[in-house]
């Protein structure tokens, strides 16, 4: 069967695809933000994922005020990078995985999450910002990416309780898909910014810490956090970080953080990534979960992989 093995969440803050596309990584101002980034590439070309469900919010691309989906699920084969008033970034276009991703939205709606399926879809930095932190500037992407974008921008945005059920859903489909695959989902937007008005450039890394720490050991107690505490300890952009807890409720209760790294400011928003796995299984439970996808697995080569908790600061 499929298994979501790991959790990847992070900021997807735009000027870091200008930083990347215009060259200018190692110019002082950005070289600490990729260098916080060095640990985590090496991981997930270790892992080697084979599709990764991207959970973002689209920035007016892809959906308007005439169309607000609460959550969408990108089942095409392919999607295009979005031209978000200076041309599309000159990154790959994203493959898609209509097979898994036709199933995923067949399961989650019979558990009655209404999702929007979409079979036609620009992406913009909210999806490719992500993807160029943990690849780089490949020629292609590695491997098969499903977007999910998630309303955040329109009130009301979707709870933080069912943002982190519609995970459970999402690990439920995953896993009851025939072929053997390996998942990664990613969370993405925040951390604490707001882009506008008297509080324009709010950051609180108190905040930011804390809902680091309780996504590893308490994510229970982040769904129970309300709009209005978000928007004033945090900005109003701070309520992408319920995206996070879609990625979070796909995992055990209880993960191993791999990474972590934490950076302000990062243009104007606390830029937030945190790398989680579940836990390894043992005894009969280990057993089963290989007995499904050895035949399809005993071809490929044993992949290493990151051990212990590192972060970076």
């Amino acid at each position: 069967m499929a298994r979501i093995v790991a959790s990847v969440n992070v900021s997807h803050v735009p000027a870091i695809g200008a930083a990347i596309d215009l060259g200018k990584t190692q110019q002082p101002y950005w070289a600490p933000v990729f260098k916080g980034f060095d640990f985590s590439r090496k991981w997930i070309a270790d892992l080697k994922p084979d599709v990764i469900i991207l959970v973002y919010n689209d920035h007016g691309s892809a959906f308007s005020l005439e169309i607000i989906p609460t959550f969408a699920l990108g089942c095409a084969a392919e999607f295009p990078p979005a031209d978000e008033g200076w041309g599309p970034r000159p990154v790959p276009v994203v493959k898609g995985h209509p097979e898994l991703a036709s199933h995923i939205g067949q399961s989650v709606i019979l558990d009655e999450f209404d999702l929007t399926i979409v079979n036609k879809m620009d992406v913009d930095h909210g999806l490719t910002v992500p993807l160029s932190l943990m690849f780089g500037q490949p020629r292609e992407w590695p491997c098969r990416i499903i977007p999910l974008p998630v309303n955040v921008v329109q009130y009301p945005p979707p709870t933080g309780n069912r943002c982190f059920q519609l995970g459970k859903a999402l690990r439920k489909a995953v896993e009851s898909y025939h072929e053997d695959l390996r998942v990664v989902i990613f969370g993405t937007g925040g951390m604490s910014h707001q882009l506008q008005g008297p509080r324009a450039g709010l950051i609180n890394r108190s905040f930011d810490s804390n809902f680091l720490d309780k996504l590893v050991t308490d994510p229970v107690a982040l769904t129970r956090i309300p709009f209005l505490e978000y928007v004033r300890e945090a900005g109003s952009e701070a309520i992408e970080l319920v995206m996070w807890l879609i990625a979070r409720g796909a995992l055990d209760a209880k993960v191993r953080e791999v990474y972590r790294f934490y950076h302000v400011p990062t243009s104007n928003t606390a830029l937030g990534h945190i790398i989680l796995e579940n836990l390894p299984k043992s005894g009969g439970a280990a057993r089963k979960a290989r007995a499904g996808g050895a035949k399809s697995r005993a071809a490929r080569a044993p992949k290493a992989r990151a051990a212990g908790k590192r972060r970076a600061a």
